[in-house]
């Protein structure tokens, strides 16, 4: 279906956060980002003494931690938790913040953002799925992703199949080509012989993706598409530079098979280009790189009013599996596997979630907020991280 512009912007205008039971502010009176080893943690305590938590992205935020600290924290301070969806516009705007758009903003606008729904689901009694538009599955299919590059065919067949024994995950993404490398693959001939191994491999049942990473220009890229949908592939992932839209689009058109992109996309605008113009055929925002569950979930229901499909990148490090199931669990419009990977060491647990994938499912926590709780003894021995 195509959409305007304009249409596109009412359907991501529509809002997304529902606290109309609160009728009362719930004034935040401090916004804390906590350090513990490589973990961080952001702790948000209101003026009446109520408190919750969420765990971010140490991965970036080891870097971007003093726009948090200087620039994110301090504008929450005397906020109403209950206006955060509108506050995130006033914060892009605020003290020129938007002159930082990119990872180093949007990292941090979700580490906030994570803490404000938990406190608010913690007020409320609801998940994070319920807060945005309420929870419609808590059963999540997942994939599993190898991050390997520059291995033999042989030895990612081998890596591949150990992740499924872990998991029975009934669908696998690996990498392809060489990363942002001007087609040259990370070892000559590994692409075109890993793509059909794989099939072989894993046999006609198995959901298969690949990632590119930005490797190919459009020639290439459709060449290596080709092959994909000789061998059944289901989505081609990031096949020619992220920021090259009109060069993906080349692509989307020129093949059978959905092309996926987003995943380094911070503007809502970009997200809009590529879905009018059909630039892909299944949306990736990523949680912590765009900004945060609402802005996430503005760009899925744009894709769905188009007819497209949303699966949410995942960034390594933190709770970013959980992060995609509570996600997941109130998508209007989600592919069929997510992105699982599960490889924290912040101590958590939960009375409603494993938090494991079994036969290729991982439940998602029906407790207030994240449905979690992080081990005491983890938090008292983080250290706030100051201003500098």
């Amino acid at each position: 279906m195509t959409l305007s512009d304009e249409q596109l912007k009412r359907v991501a205008d529509a809002p997304v956060l529902d606290v109309d039971e609160l009728t009362a502010p719930l004034k935040i009176a401090s916004l804390e980002l906590l350090r513990n080893g490589r973990n961080f943690l952001v702790r948000v305590r209101t003026t009446r003494g109520e408190e919750a938590l969420a765990v971010p992205n140490a991965m970036r935020m080891v870097d971007a931690y003093p726009i948090f600290v200087n620039r994110v924290a301090p504008f929450f301070v005397g906020k109403d938790a209950r206006q955060l969806e509108p506050l995130l516009w006033e914060l892009y705007r605020h003290n020129d913040n938007y002159k930082y758009q990119g990872l180093a903003l949007w990292v941090c606008v979700a580490a906030a953002e994570f803490a404000i729904l938990d406190l608010l689901g913690q007020h409320t009694g609801k998940s994070v799925g319920d807060l945005l538009g309420g929870v419609k599955r808590r059963e999540i299919p997942v994939y599993r992703a190898s991050g390997n590059r520059g291995n033999t065919p042989e030895a990612e067949i081998s890596y591949l199949k150990q992740l499924i024994a872990e998991t029975g995950a009934k669908a696998l993404k690996f990498r392809v080509g060489g990363r942002m490398s001007k087609n040259a693959d990370s070892l000559p001939g590994r692409t075109e012989q890993l793509v059909p191994l794989v099939r072989e491999t894993f046999g006609p049942e198995m959901t298969l993706y690949a990632d590119s990473n930005s490797s190919y220009d459009v020639p290439q890229a459709i060449a290596v598409g080709r092959l994909m949908e000789d061998h059944g592939y289901a989505f081609f992932e990031e096949p020619c530079r992220f920021d090259h839209l009109e060069e993906t689009k080349a692509v989307a058109d020129a093949l059978r098979i959905p092309v996926a992109g987003g995943e380094q996309e911070f503007s809502e605008y970009g997200f809009r280009w590529m879905i009018r113009n059909r630039a892909v055929d299944v949306v990736q925002p990523d949680l912590h790189y765009y900004g945060g569950f609402i802005r996430s979930l503005r760009v899925a229901r744009m894709a769905h009013a188009a007819g497209l499909l949303c699966t949410p990148h995942m960034s390594g490090s933190g709770l970013g599996y959980l992060d995609v199931a509570h996600f997941v669990s109130c998508l209007p419009n989600p592919a069929a596997f997510h992105e699982f990977k599960g490889d924290t060491d912040v101590p958590i647990r939960s009375d409603t979630s494993t938090l494991k994938v079994e036969h290729g499912i991982v439940r998602v926590p029906s407790g207030p907020g994240f449905g979690i709780t992080i081990d005491p003894a983890f938090v008292r021995e983080a250290q706030v991280v100051r201003k500098i």
